[in-house]
């Protein structure tokens, strides 16, 4: 992969939604902050620094290089690093805050009364974010009532990462078993365009468009979106589909090169990448996932899971894993795998624009592990360890038009720091073992607790 800077034209209105709330409500008390000792991994594709000091005052990094050269403030709290790694705070494109990992949409949805338990479920979901790490994420396709949580983490009552939302997609299909909350059904290119607006001006940040539009119903939404400064995100996986994407010039794909159908010629994967279109491939899901589970079902059990929910929704989370061989989700789970062989390595050998997305949390995979999932599978796939650091860290931040803020460990930016136990260069797994994470400027997350509990 090569660094470049994705476009930033149509983003200064959605930079600017962004950018003060989320400044102003993580600021510390005025104790200068530094993480000192260890290796330091700073988004970039380059060589990391050894024995590195980080500095933060307030929620911005004032101070980073090897310790031995960055001056420690008086009165500054110390976090020994030492034998671990620093890194940017994660970025997640694609991630849904409503799920938790139950094994069965249809059955989960009864359970929580459609919509009705959203507002308990949602922060369970954040705060298993922040386990993993994940300090930025694009929520794509929930009802409206994501935005007063979203609204609440910025505020700082819940722990979570700084979200992006979508709130209900954009369709011509309706998903049976889904509330009807989470998708606007149109029938024209002029009500595409009217929903898009509409959703923006509830409050959604980015627009999702789903199965079933047409040429002129992707273009009627990304000329509405566009002019409001707002991203279209598309879920696809046709070729068809891509290109009337495309066509239309909408800002980020997900799923392609998932191995959701066979790999994809090679003229549309070298179209994709000539352009610097974002991919967002979300390959674990079900090809890494469902695997690893057979091998290590123990994994459904983890305890952090009782000790991040109401012990109701952790009984039927529970309940719901029985004979999960069977699940309709991972029915066509072989073939996919089958097609992943070749497709997703498709974008990667091409040097699409990737971005990292997990899909989270659908069946079995739970937010405090699906970031480090995708990560591993991304580099079984061909990318290297710090190519898929880069791409979840300083790309993420690029793909949302906030890489002048976020993505990387430079002076000057929001501090979204984490650190891990071990060198995820030598072994992408030790992404999976998290042990501090600041967000702008404050520490959620440290010695594998959250403070207070």
């Amino acid at each position: 992969m090569v660094r470049r800077t994705l476009p930033t034209a149509l983003g200064a209105a959605f930079t600017t939604l962004l950018a003060g709330p989320v400044a102003s409500v993580a600021q510390s008390s005025g104790e200068p902050l530094v993480l000192r000792g260890g290796m330091l991994v700073d988004g970039y594709e380059a060589p990391p620094i050894h024995h590195a000091a980080v500095v933060v005052r307030d929620n911005r990094i004032v101070a980073v290089g090897p310790a031995d050269q960055v001056q420690i403030p008086a009165g500054a709290r110390v976090i020994d690093t030492s034998g671990k790694t620093m890194l940017p705070g994660l970025v997640d494109l694609h991630t849904h805050l409503d799920l938790i990992g139950h094994g069965d949409y249809d059955r989960w949805y009864e359970f929580i009364g459609g919509t009705a338990r959203l507002e308990e479920v949602i922060p369970i979901a954040a705060r298993q974010m922040i386990r993993a790490g994940v300090t930025t994420a694009v929520d794509l396709g929930a009802p409206h009532v994501i935005l007063e949580v979203r609204d609440r983490i910025r505020r700082g009552e819940i722990p979570g990462p700084r979200l992006v939302v979508s709130g209900p997609w954009i369709t011509r299909v309706k998903l049976g078993g889904v509330p009807d909350a989470y998708q606007m059904v149109i029938r024209s290119p002029e009500e595409a365009a009217r929903t898009a607006g509409q959703l923006l001006d509830q409050g959604s940040d980015v627009i999702k468009t789903w199965v079933g539009l047409t040429e002129a119903d992707l273009r009627a939404v990304v000329e509405t979106a566009h002019a409001r400064g707002a991203q279209v995100h598309t879920h696809l996986y046709e070729p068809e589909a891509i290109r009337s994407a495309l066509a239309a010039g909408v800002d980020v794909l997900h799923h392609v090169g998932s191995g959701g159908n066979p790999p994809y010629d090679d003229a549309l994967v070298r179209e994709i990448a000539h352009r610097g279109l974002p991919v967002v491939q979300t390959i674990s899901h079900r090809i890494w996932v469902y695997p690893a589970t057979e091998r290590f079902p123990e994994r459904l059990r983890d305890p952090r899971l009782r000790e991040d929910m109401p012990a109701d929704i952790h009984e039927e989370l529970q309940a719901s894993f029985r004979d999960f061989r069977t699940l309709s989700y991972f029915r066509t789970t072989p073939r996919q795998i089958r097609n992943s062989v070749v497709a997703a390595r498709q974008f990667i050998e091409a040097n699409a624009v990737m971005g990292v997305g997990t899909d989270a949390a659908s069946p079995l995979n739970f937010h405090m592990e699906a970031m480090w999932r995708e990560m591993a599978a991304l580099v079984e796939s061909g990318m290297t360890p710090l190519q898929v650091i880069s791409a979840a860290t300083k790309t993420g931040a690029e793909v949302l038009r906030r890489g002048a803020e976020l993505g990387t460990l430079e002076v000057g930016k929001l501090a979204d720091i984490i650190v891990v136990a071990g060198d995820p260069l030598s072994d992408i797994d030790v992404m999976g073992r998290v042990e501090t994470v600041v967000k702008d400027g404050r520490i959620l997350f440290e010695g594998g607790r959250f403070p207070g509990s």
